[in-house]
């Protein structure tokens, strides 16, 4: 029987490589930053380039970073993204963090067939696309004790029904949940588990207009049962568990990380 290591060793993602999509702003810098700071070789993609330049020239000092132009909205974007990682971080990959995403908002009678298109472009089909394309590295990383990871960013936006009007972007995180559980299912016996986190509140470009408004921030503050944003401590850590010995054993689930909205209400 397996003796989990002591300590900080639990938790160890050292020397780990991991690729977060949409890694140049908001929840997926937050989680880049913080896997570097952990000791882990981290590659970040958008389809930026000058974003893509701009973070890396900003975590360079965290750790060892590769920044990647890709869109992940076409098969053939993804898979040419793959292609891409592989030149950069070698064919074996630890870690994926599927977190590149859109949101569109419009009032019911006037939301627009784009705002479909794209974000469920994007938000499912890039995810599907990119494990797909990217399991050959996951398999040449798995084994049995210390499974590849993939961990798909979904949101609480995708276990209740929203306030907003973002009928797609609520429809497209359902969709991530459900497809999480689907290829956990899937890859179980490959020895690469796929989990999900379903954030609450974090300040990035998506709730920028809140942030900048007191009145609207106060009224989204008030909605969380711990009274606060997410944090990139809170994002790290629970993508750091994850990926580490420690939540080796978890696969399938999806993870609310909301400060309680959607646990104690």
């Amino acid at each position: 029987m397996d003796t989990a290591p002591p300590g900080q060793a639990l938790f160890d993602v050292s020397g780990k490589t991991a690729l977060v999509t949409g890694g140049t702003r908001g929840i997926g810098l937050m989680i880049a930053r913080g896997l570097l700071d952990a000791g882990a070789r981290v590659a970040i993609s958008s389809r930026k380039e000058d974003a893509v330049a701009k973070a890396v020239e900003e975590l360079a000092a965290h750790g060892e970073v590769h920044g990647i132009a890709g869109d992940v909205s076409t098969p053939d974007g993804a898979r040419a993204l793959a292609a891409a990682t592989h030149e950069h971080v070698g064919g074996r990959l630890d870690l994926l963090v599927n977190n590149a995403g859109v949101t569109w908002g419009a009032p019911l009678e006037e939301f627009p067939d784009a705002g479909w298109d794209r974000v469920m472009h994007t938000n499912v089909e890039g995810v599907f696309h990119l494990t797909v394309a990217l399991l050959p590295a996951l398999r040449a990383a798995a084994t049995a004790p210390d499974p590849a990871r993939v961990i798909n960013i979904g949101s609480i936006d995708g276990l209740r029904s929203p306030t907003m009007d973002n009928y797609s972007y609520a429809a497209s995180k359902a969709a991530v949940h459900t497809l999480t559980r689907h290829l956990a299912a899937k890859l179980a016996a490959e020895h690469i588990t796929v989990n999900a986190i379903a954030p609450g509140p974090f300040e990035s470009r998506m709730t920028k207009f809140v942030v900048e408004d007191a009145a609207l921030l106060t009224a989204a503050t008030a909605e969380v049962p711990l009274a606060r944003f997410g944090t990139a401590e809170d994002a790290t850590g629970i993508v750091v568990f994850l990926a580490s010995r420690a939540g080796a054993y978890l696969t399938g689930t999806v993870i609310p990380l909301d400060g309680g909205i959607t646990g104690c209400r």
